[in-house]
């Protein structure tokens, strides 16, 4: 419905989105381990490294070849299982992680993702424990990095496409639509056949927002900032002393 391609967000406190562009690397990376070699090889690697409830709260017994249920939670995070599956989350996390990074930090943005990515992951568990279904995908992650960028940056300009049209809407409008449609689509697909793991975005969604007062930095706004004022596009702080002293406190 409504595909994010580009914010006019500026980063205030760090150079570069090293994380971002790191979490992007590896999972395009894990995606073409994946897909070298037969489909066998392809669905192997799901079962072998995704997350899979039933295994998760210890209704079934894994095989010797998949790993420990507990570091699934993890390793499902950079799996995928199409290449739109990649195309469209590496997309979102381009859109909404670099942002959120620079709010937190390098270090902090990474434990955030990955605790919203696992928390994520067992909120699906939690949805539909009985099935035995990998889940895999860094949606649940993503959604966490959607959920803190809603309350740090609700009023940037995210360029959106709509259909065949291109338009700039509030980030608040296209994150407060994006979560009703998975809200929607969970209660409407249930069960254990469901094809995408609705609760796991919602999970991460909310889980994010929780997080983001204690993983944001204290100079880091509520409400965030647009990047152009009065037509001036604000720089970059030295330190947190200068940042405190900005239009954007």
């Amino acid at each position: 419905m409504f595909i994010p391609l580009y914010d006019r967000n500026p980063h205030i406190r760090i150079e570069r989105p090293y994380v971002t562009y790191g979490l992007l690397a590896l999972c395009v990376v894990v995606f073409l381990y994946q897909v070298n070699g037969s489909l066998r090889d392809f669905q192997l690697s799901v079962l072998s490294y995704g997350a899979i409830p039933a295994l998760v709260f210890g209704e079934a017994e894994p095989a010797p070849w998949m790993v420990a249920p507990s570091l699934s939670l993890l390793t499902a995070n950079f799996l995928h299982g199409s290449w739109w599956h990649l195309i469209g989350n590496m997309l979102f996390l381009r859109v909404f992680g670099d942002n959120i990074e620079d709010a937190m930090g390098h270090g902090r943005f990474f434990a955030f993702y990955l605790i919203c990515g696992i928390g994520a992951i067992l909120a699906h568990a939690i949805a539909q424990p009985d099935s035995t279904m990998p889940v895999v995908g860094a949606s649940g992650a993503v959604s966490g990095v959607m959920g803190a960028y809603l309350l740090l940056h609700p009023r940037s300009s995210i360029l959106t496409l709509i259909g065949w049209l291109i338009l700039p809407l509030p980030a608040f409008l296209l994150l407060i639509v994006w979560m009703g449609f998975q809200v929607f689509s969970a209660l409407g697909e249930s069960g254990a056949g469901a094809a995408v793991a609705w609760w796991a975005h919602i999970g991460g969604f909310l889980l994010g927002m929780a997080l983001t007062p204690f993983f944001k930095r204290g100079t880091a706004p509520y409400g965030g900032i647009t990047g152009i004022k009065k037509g001036i596009r604000l720089r970059r702080p030295k330190d947190d002393t200068e940042e405190r002293k900005g239009p954007w406190r």
